[in-house]
């Protein structure tokens, strides 16, 4: 990868954590009364990303003949088997419990919710328990 690509996937993660700052999503408590209907703020969030996300993987392919700073687009093929469901299942049972997601919880380091750091560690070992015991095909 370039070094102007890296620069930009840099600034497009700070923007992303902005985004989660700005939206709460940092604050599990948020996150919790999200996925007990109690506050549904967060839909709005993850339409504007579901929105970003199908206009850029769809229509950007189609209008250009290849992307701005790489020289192809690429293609990543999967079909989801029984694995990808049940990390799903995993990932979505501790994301419930917790109210911490991977990518929030990194941001929220940065506005200063050191607990996350709990969090965190239980996504790493989760990780590495997944990588040493059960390893891809």
């Amino acid at each position: 990868m370039k070094a102007a690509s890296l620069g930009v996937v840099l600034g497009c993660g700070a923007l992303f954590g902005l985004g989660l700052a700005v939206s709460g999503m940092v604050r599990p408590e948020v996150v919790l009364d999200f996925l007990l209907f109690r506050d549904l703020g967060l839909l709005l969030v993850l339409g504007g990303a579901v929105g970003v996300a199908l206009v850029f993987y769809q229509l950007a392919p189609r209008l250009l003949q290849k992307p701005l700073l790489e020289p192809r687009f690429g293609r990543h093929p999967s079909r989801p088997g029984a694995r990808t469901w049940i990390g799903a299942a995993l990932f979505g049972a501790g994301w419930g419990l917790c109210g911490v997601c991977p990518g929030p919880a990194i941001a929220g380091l940065g506005v200063g919710n050191m607990p996350l750091l709990i969090a965190l560690a239980g996504i790493f070992i989760g990780a590495y328990v997944q990588g040493r015991w059960f390893p891809g095909d």
